[in-house]
């Protein structure tokens, strides 16, 4: 899921005036906002008793299901489309994906309440971790399910390095090194781990990344009708 935290509410309430906003609607996510606690209904309602303490006009608010899902959202805009005839800017509580989804669908300002920090992991209620870089050229079938290039402070795709100190990280003391533990998970499943891992080919993270899946059935679709054909 998508972490993230809270923009600061001066700096939001600078972008609103920025376009003499008045009148505002807010949409909140009810996936991974939700989940860390800074972009569902709770947070989307405290924060506009907020806007409206400080002269804003709530003309309406709203929890998409995946603020990033396009058809979703836009069913969502239309359910509320009287509302957000009127008002002057729109305020997302979602991560960049979903702010930028809102904004393909409206004309009018939209504006992110919150900042998007990782890729994360929930380890406990209220508690994330990074996992996942998304690079493009995963290698967790060579390190026992562990990403040495996020889970190594130094992002290190080889280790242990030199200031590994009793299986410990040197970056963060209380933490064990990633790379003792991705040895340790390979010795425990008898497989290989002393063989370095080829350099990461970072020139498959293309950006912006776009996959379409329907394309792809599309083709296959396609490719299987035409085999059919030829065969009768």
């Amino acid at each position: 899921m998508i972490i993230t935290q809270p923009k600061e509410f001066d700096v939001v309430l600078d972008y609103l005036r920025s376009v003499e906003a008045h009148r505002i609607f807010l949409i909140g996510c009810g996936q991974c906002a939700t989940a860390a606690g800074t972009g569902g209904e709770p947070e989307v309602t405290a924060a506009a008793q907020r806007f409206a303490a400080a002269g804003f006009e709530i003309e309406g608010i709203a929890i998409s299901e995946v603020t990033c899902h396009s058809g979703g959202t836009k069913l969502l805009l239309r359910k509320h489309k009287d509302e957000l005839a009127s008002v002057d800017a729109v305020v997302v509580f979602s991560c960049g994906a979903g702010v930028q989804t809102v904004a393909d669908a409206l004309s009018c300002p939209v504006f992110p309440a919150l900042d998007s920090s990782f890729l994360g992991n929930v380890i406990r209620h209220g508690e994330f971790e990074e996992r996942c870089q998304t690079c493009g050229d995963c290698v967790l079938a060579l390190t026992a399910g562990i990403c040495p290039v996020t889970q190594c402070p130094k992002g290190l795709l080889n280790g242990p390095c030199g200031g590994m100190w009793d299986g410990m990280c040197e970056v963060i003391p209380d933490r064990r090194c990633t790379h003792v533990r991705i040895i340790e998970k390979l010795e425990a499943q008898h497989r290989p781990c002393g063989e370095a891992l080829s350099p990461k080919n970072f020139g498959v993270k293309i950006k912006p990344g776009h996959i379409s899946m329907r394309r792809k059935y599309q083709e296959h679709h396609h490719a299987s009708t035409s085999e059919g054909g030829e065969r009768s």
